[in-house]
């Protein structure tokens, strides 16, 4: 007689969804973050995202590590650079462009 698997309580990480992570409804919430974080999105929207995150744990983990970097770059003092440090930084963005 073959025994059966233990089951395992459903949690939020083992819920499947019907759609793949970067394709679809994650790529379109994605591409709307920003304005849902800063609450600049209609309500409709927002329910449309708050559904998804529910359903899609991945998406939840990152909207949340989004919400801290934003709260942590909010609260600290932006950083001084010297001359020297913003010419280098320019050159090296001028030249990460050109290389496109």
């Amino acid at each position: 007689m073959s025994r059966k698997p233990a089951s395992r309580s459903m949690d939020r990480t083992t819920v499947s969804h019907d759609h793949e992570h970067g394709t679809g409804r994650c790529l379109n919430i994605l591409r709307r973050l920003s304005d849902y974080i800063d609450d600049d999105l209609p309500q409709t929207i927002c329910r449309e995202i708050r559904a998804h995150l529910g359903a899609c744990p991945h998406c939840e983990s990152f909207v949340e590590s989004l919400r801290q970097t934003v709260s942590l770059c909010r609260h600290r003092p932006a950083a001084m650079l010297s001359a020297a440090d913003r010419a280098r930084l320019r050159q090296g963005i001028l030249k990460a462009a050109a290389r496109r």
